[in-house]
Order: structure tokens, then sequence, then C-alpha cells
């Protein structure tokens, strides 16, 4: 299998796993949680046009989705210090509602957001006894992703 494609797929995996940890064992994703995934379906989708490219664009591209997959890595190292309290969360969705006198019960269930439902600083452990948590996983993940591309994208333009 040309490389560009198996990248493409490794990228994929990251959110389409996490997708399917929503309906079993059923964790609930958090806004920070939602955003790592982004950046893996962009790296998918460069890593798909550098298969089709000749040889100086596909090491461009890969270059590119190696960059796409770290972007997602650094997301999931802001996740995992939201999680440990070392800072807040810079989303909204993250942050709990401040409720003023001047601030009805009816106001804040009409900007209650339905989803995500879980806060983004309570860590979500997907391995019993495991303490990682997903967002951890992920930050390990993307590094590890990012760094192999990086490595086969020099071998491409090396011509090995």
């Amino acid at each position: 299998m040309p490389i560009p494609f198996l990248v493409a797929i490794l990228a994929a995996a990251a959110p389409l796993l996490a997708l399917g940890f929503e309906y079993w064992p059923g964790l609930a994703p958090c806004a920070l949680c939602l955003w790592q995934r982004w950046p893996y379906w962009v790296a998918a989708g460069l890593a798909v046009l550098a298969g089709l490219l000749p040889q100086p664009g596909r090491v461009w591209l890969l270059r590119a989705a190696a960059a796409a997959v770290a972007v997602s890595g650094a997301i999931a190292a802001l996740h995992l210090g939201v999680e440990q309290g070392w800072w807040p969360s810079p989303l909204p969705a993250c942050l709990a509602p401040s409720v003023g006198a001047s601030v009805s019960v009816d106001d804040l269930l009409r900007n209650m957001t339905p989803l995500p439902s879980k806060p983004c600083d309570e860590p979500a452990y997907l391995i019993p006894g495991l303490p990682v948590s997903i967002a951890g996983m992920n930050l390990i993940y993307a590094l590890l992703l990012s760094a192999w591309i990086l490595r086969r994208a020099s071998r491409e333009a090396a011509g090995r």
C-alpha cells in the first residue's frame, strides 16, 4: 500500500475510533475532544491528495498532513492541561455559565448548549487502572503519528 494512503487510514482512524467510543462504551465527548478530531480529517484529506500527486507535491502534502496531526496533538496537550487544572479552557462551551443577580433561570436554560454535555476539565479514562486519559492517549498518538509521517516524507524526498 502506498504510504500516503496508509497515512490517510491512520489519520482517519483516530476520529473514527473516538466516535466509536461515544457509542461503546458510551463516553461523552467535551468541546475540546471534538476539536481534536478535525485536524485528523484534514490530515487524511491531505494524505489522499498526496497519493494522487507526483513526487515533489507528495512530499509537501505529507509534511502538511504531519503538521495537521501535530495540531491535534497540540489541542490534546491543551486539553490535558485543562483536565489537570493547570489552566482554564479557552472554549466558552467548556466553561460553566456565570450566574449574576440579573440573570433569570429562563435565560440560563435558553443559553445552554445541547452538546457537548461533558465538562472539559473532567478526564475520560478508557482503560481502567491506566492513569492516561483519552486526551493523553491522543497526545501520544498524534506525536508518534506526526513523527512517523515526517520520517516517511523525508524518505520519499530522498527517493527511498
